[in-house]
């Protein structure tokens, strides 16, 4: 057998790693939008296939048993693409996701970044962890300060009203706790990722009664369904 999984999320490694332990093929396609990712188990294909017709293309070629989306929830066009191209060739598809964060009291959820901007006022000190290319939908907000932190630095120049630090998860509670009392920070604005790496800010600004957004995940096309653990998807691959 021969699996193709899209993703260089904690999930997909986790099942690369399980499928090689049983004997399987695997090819892990990472976009390559990260510098000095996380290399999961099994051979590597860093950089994207050009759209659909790319990535359809490519299994025309290779003829992998299944396509597995294990991509950040947030990846949309890639999901798109995964399902368009698992379409066009047969190839079977799963959808890997991980479980969304349960929505808490007080809590703004909004469809997207632009939404989430519009929530924010003059005066607000704004923890920002939606990732690097969010950040022109934030920095032209008048009056407001933002402590934005993402993997890698962001690309062009920084507004004097954003101060960039990199991190990468796991975060702890503690460090989380340190970062708010340090910016002196009143509002969260997150994506709702999900998992355990990041989790330990919305803890932190709950603790620290902070003004909690959180965009909600974009939805998956139509007729797709996913499954949220590795288990599962081991058995809708059919090694579980």
């Amino acid at each position: 057998m021969r699996v193709l999984i899209l993703g260089g999320t904690a999930e997909a490694r986790a099942l690369a790693a399980e499928l090689v332990g049983r004997g399987v093929r695997v090819t892990s396609s990472l976009a390559g939008r990260v510098n000095n990712p996380r290399l999961p188990i099994g051979e590597v294909r860093e950089g994207g296939f050009g759209g659909p017709a790319g990535l359809a293309a490519w299994l025309e070629r290779e003829r992998p048993d299944v396509l597995v989306d294990a991509t950040h929830p947030f990846a949309a066009r890639m999901t798109a693409s995964a399902a368009e191209a698992a379409r066009a060739t047969g190839v079977r598809l799963v959808v890997l996701r991980r479980p969304g964060w349960p929505e808490g009291p007080g809590e703004v959820r909004v469809p997207s970044l632009e939404a989430a901007a519009a929530e924010l006022a003059p005066g607000d000190r704004v923890f920002l962890t939606t990732g690097r290319r969010s950040l022109p939908v934030f920095a032209g907000l008048p009056g407001v300060w933002f402590l934005a932190r993402s993997v890698d630095a962001p690309e062009g120049p920084v507004p004097g009203n954003v101060h960039v630090v990199l991190g990468r998860g796991p975060y702890d509670l503690d460090g989380e706790l340190a970062l708010i009392d340090q910016h002196r920070l009143g509002v969260l604005v997150t994506k709702d990722s999900g998992g355990e790496l990041t989790k330990a800010k919305l803890t932190a600004a709950r603790q620290r009664r902070l003004k909690l957004i959180v965009v909600e995940r974009p939805p998956l096309p139509r007729g797709l369904t996913c499954v949220e653990t590795v288990a599962d998807a081991l058995r809708d691959i059919g090694v579980g």
